[in-house]
């Protein structure tokens, strides 16, 4: 059973943060021999699992979801083209080849590559050399290309991520994320940019380069949801030093719930498989959606301040639902939260308020509400009557 407030609940802002802020949810069971996981259902903003998620940890090539991130940022705003092409210089060649760089995409000194190709071999490839070329083409420097990576991570909200470089690859400590924050770059790259995670992240393989005997070269994707076939499964990249360890971030959907996980500290690939399809299978087999609202639905309205509208409607910005424990009951109470009244001027979509959904041993899950129209700033007699009514009010 549904309870909706026939007002909305006005609470100060620290009280929002406190009740807004994605909690873990009454799991059920699971125990997994990673010595870090963190799983996240983007359907419904829900934590279902945290196992030293905070902890910094060097993400090994799961960094170059960042260098990927920034190249489909830079595509989204025009500044860069799929079509752009740059040239391997040969001293990143001779830094970036042979068996002590590691995964390699075979790219060749003085060879001209599209973005489109070099990101297919950051994917698909995990190819360090690839990693390397399109920064120095799309910055000049891999120094000044990780500049632009620690900004999108702050701007992320990724507070104990910090990149020294394009790759992943060891550098005493300068790289280092964790588990939540990789969640967090996951979930920006799908949401953000639907049609390029489609069209990069759930490569089977990809073929560049060739032999010494001119035979090209074929090299599967290791992504252990991909490779193996995993319903729904679609992205997004492993990692694999001695130092980090096995590492994997990945996400798949299923009947409209999208679920992105991180384990990282394996100690074989073997195992990093393993783990990555039990987890997944737990997230989708213990947790079920419940689904509360279609996209539009009107909840309630917000009073506004200083606008030319005294409310604006509360809508849903997309099919909104809750993860609960598969076989739980349906008794739920829900709440409309903000921080109000909400000062003018609105855009229509502008996340203004919250559905705080409380279900009896859970702690609180938080959905977004957004304006359901534009409202603009009040008009000179219109602020001079507001001030009337309210001094008299």
């Amino acid at each position: 059973m549904l309870r909706f407030p026939g007002r909305p609940l006005l609470l100060s802002a620290t009280a929002l943060a406190l009740l807004t802020t994605p909690t873990r949810a009454a799991a059920p069971p699971f125990d997994t021999t990673a010595p870090i996981a963190f799983m996240k259902d983007l359907s419904s903003d829900a934590v279902l699992y945290a196992k030293d998620a905070d902890r910094r940890i060097p993400p090994a090539s799961m960094a170059k979801m960042m260098t990927v991130y920034v190249a489909f940022d830079l595509i989204r705003r025009g500044e860069l083209k799929l079509d752009q092409m740059i040239t391997v210089r040969p001293e990143t060649w001779q830094r970036w080849h042979g068996p002590a760089a590691g995964s390699t995409m075979f790219l060749s000194p003085g060879q001209q590559v599209s973005v489109e190709n070099l990101l297919h071999g950051i994917v698909t490839l995990s190819g360090n050399d690839a990693c390397v070329v399109l920064a120095e083409g799309i910055s000049g420097t891999e120094p000044a290309f990780v500049a632009l990576m620690n900004q999108a991570a702050e701007r992320l909200g990724m507070r104990n991520s910090r990149f020294g470089n394009s790759n992943g690859w060891p550098d005493e400590g300068r790289t280092y994320t964790t588990a939540r924050d990789l969640t967090t770059l996951a979930e920006a790259t799908i949401e953000r940019f639907p049609e390029l995670y489609r069209n990069f992240y759930s490569r089977r393989e990809f073929t560049w380069g060739q032999t010494m005997g001119g035979q090209a070269i074929t090299q599967g994707n290791r992504d252990p949801l991909i490779e193996s076939n995993y319903q729904g499964g679609d992205g997004l990249k492993t990692g694999h030093t001695a130092e980090a360890g096995y590492g994997f971030t990945g996400s798949a959907v299923r009947d409209n719930r999208r679920l992105v996980m991180v384990v990282a500290g394996l100690d074989s690939y073997g195992g990093r498989r393993q783990e990555s399809i039990r987890f997944m299978d737990w997230g989708f087999g213990a947790w079920r959606a419940r689904p509360l609202l279609a996209r539009g639905a009107k909840v309630d309205e917000a009073a506004v301040q200083m606008g030319d509208a005294d409310v604006v409607g509360l809508v849903a910005p997309r099919d909104l639902s809750v993860t609960i424990p598969a076989g739980m009951g349906q008794d739920m109470r829900v709440s409309v939260v903000y921080n109000g009244p909400i000062k003018a001027p609105i855009a229509k979509g502008q996340h203004v308020a919250d559905l705080v959904v409380q279900t009896a041993g859970m702690p609180a899950q938080s959905l977004p509400l957004v304006a359901e129209n534009a409202v603009g700033e009040a008009g000179f007699f219109r602020r001079v009557w507001n001030g009337l009514t309210s001094f008299f009010g």
